[in-house]
């Protein structure tokens, strides 16, 4: 499974993003996808993660009410809106998928609130 992220970039506070991660390959494997986040110095965290079979989500407390995470079966892409973004959102986006036995890593991209 190949996944590449898109849709990063620099915003100001409050304003919004979504980003895209395109899946391709063994698509028909992977049960889940979420994004994950990193800022410098800091530990790779869950923002969220949605199921591909039922569309269950979760959130990390910390995006809830301004972000929402979705997908495209039919496209094999899920995106992630975000709104009223802060300052410490500013972070790496990494997508991520899984399957029974693997789990898979797009390459991230940038997302840069200013204050």
């Amino acid at each position: 499974v190949q996944l590449v992220e898109s849709g990063g970039g620099l915003v100001q506070a409050g304003g919004s993003l979504r980003l895209s991660c395109a899946a391709s390959g063994s698509t028909f494997s992977i049960n889940a996808m979420g994004w994950y986040r990193q800022a410098p110095g800091k530990q790779r965290e869950l923002v969220a993660i949605i199921t591909t079979g039922g569309g269950n989500t979760n959130y990390a407390d910390s995006v809830k009410g301004r972000f929402t995470i979705s997908r495209d079966n039919a496209k094999n892409t899920m995106y992630l809106q975000m709104n009223s973004l802060k300052p410490e959102d500013t972070a790496v986006y990494y997508c991520n998928a899984r399957s029974m036995k693997f789990g898979y890593w797009g390459q991230g991209t940038q997302v840069t609130v200013s204050s």
